[in-house]
């Protein structure tokens, strides 16, 4: 099985001050630290979805979502639409640019967990990164409308999903607000 990585890090940030994906923390930018994680948790190739931010990404492909500013759900869909074309790829993670908790080992359990939608947990509470088989993609890139991304799909195929704890190995937490420095 062959699983991409993506990372999604095109939004503007309102709540933060400014975009996430080249805010340095803990010595790297949270882009850069996103995909050292999925990449070291066996994900691989690995594409980051950039849009109010553009940059460079090493160790990664950049994906630009010139529709950024409608939701993360654009992004999703310019993810998948570029995955499409790569025959080889057998099932993609996705995950945010903004879980600094988020560790290679929680990622790693997704991706070795089989399942048309694996889900990460913390202490039984759903989180990210979520990992989504290729036969998914078309019904989940037409339900991936404005910031839902994939909520709503996830929502109508309870019966589909597989829950995985990584609560004890990563914290699923998001960097909403810049922090104190």
């Amino acid at each position: 099985m062959t699983t991409a990585g993506v990372v999604l890090a095109a939004g503007e940030g309102k709540r933060f001050g400014g975009p996430k994906a080249p805010y340095v923390h803990n010595g790297s930018r949270l882009v850069d630290t996103a995909v050292k994680v999925l990449s070291d948790a066996g994900c691989s190739p690995v594409f980051v979805v950039l849009g109010a931010w553009q940059g460079e990404v090493p160790n990664a492909t950049v994906l630009e979502n010139s529709n950024w500013s409608t939701g993360m759900g654009s992004s999703l869909q310019t993810a998948l639409n570029h995955l499409n074309s790569q025959s080889e790829i057998d099932e993609v993670l996705v995950s945010l640019v903004d879980l600094p908790g988020l560790t290679s080992e929680a990622v790693a359990r997704v991706v070795n967990s089989p399942g048309d939608i694996v889900v990460a947990c913390y202490d039984g509470k759903r989180g990210h990164p979520v990992k989504f088989a290729r036969n998914t993609w078309p019904e989940l890139a037409t339900s991936a409308i404005g910031d839902q991304g994939a909520r709503a799909f996830i929502a109508d195929h309870p019966d589909d999903i597989v829950l995985i704890e990584v609560g004890d190995v990563a914290t699923g937490e998001d960097m909403d607000i810049r922090p104190n420095t």
